[in-house]
């Protein structure tokens, strides 16, 4: 199984090509790195200048090895400590430079829309400071005449996912969220409510049928009429 590569491993090799002798070919496969690149360096033909990186300063080589190395061409460097890959777990969100200008639009939305979330909540959705947040809302923002209120889902700065689920623990613990009781109310005012519009519904159909009646009676009534009076007129017997 292969060894990990240096953490800088341009830059490394830069320095063990400055600082040591040894082959570009141990140089090269102790950082991951072709020959070729290892070569340009050397000949300063590489598009790059990199600032070179001691490896034995960062612990992943001794100068003991390095010296096993340069007795023996042949020999092959053994990292001393492999390098620990930095992940970012604290502080706010990082945001992309073009998407940055449009912070303040999407702190003000959210200051508008859901004044119950915190402003640190509001600092890492967003990934934005307390005195940033702490002008927009006071208005003291250097540039807040040019400030308009944006969806900061719309403008890129967070998922609609993590506004959702920002939106409601800011809620839950500010209790704008119905306990259980509040749900069944709410199922209570709906029954009603469609027990309301059924019996309009019933009470439009019932008016319906009685116009109906009463057209038909009124039909009925007039057709005798005018059975009796023809009857009348001697030009013949009422038909019923």
């Amino acid at each position: 199984m292969s060894q990990p590569a240096p953490l800088m491993p341009h830059a490394t090799a830069s320095w063990l090509v400055d600082t040591t002798a040894l082959s570009f070919e141990q140089i090269a496969a102790f950082c991951g790195l072709h020959i070729l690149e290892v070569q340009a360096m050397a000949d300063d033909l590489a598009s790059s200048k990199f600032t070179g990186r001691d490896p034995v300063r960062a612990g992943e080589l001794t100068m003991d090895e390095i010296e096993r190395g340069q007795a023996d061409p042949a020999y092959a460097l053994q990292m001393q400590k492999a390098p620990v890959n930095v992940s970012r777990t604290k502080g706010p969100r990082y945001t992309p430079v073009s998407k940055r200008q449009d912070k303040p639009d999407g702190i003000a939305w959210i200051v508008r829309h859901h004044p119950e979330i915190s402003d640190a909540q509001i600092g890492k959705l967003i990934g934005t400071t307390r005195t940033t947040i702490s002008a927009i809302k006071e208005r003291t923002h250097w540039n807040i005449q040019n400030i308009q209120a944006k969806d900061p889902v719309t403008l890129g700065l967070c998922s609609q996912r993590e506004l959702d689920a920002v939106v409601a623990k800011a809620a839950k613990k500010a209790g704008l969220v119905d306990d259980g009781a509040g749900v069944v109310d709410l199922g209570d005012d709906r029954l009603a409510l469609i027990e309301e519009l059924r019996a309009e519904r019933d009470a439009a159909v019932k008016a319906a049928g009685e116009a109906a009646q009463e057209a038909g009676a009124a039909a009925w009534l007039e057709a005798k009429r005018a059975a009796e009076a023809e009857a009348a007129s001697g030009t013949g017997e009422p038909k019923f």
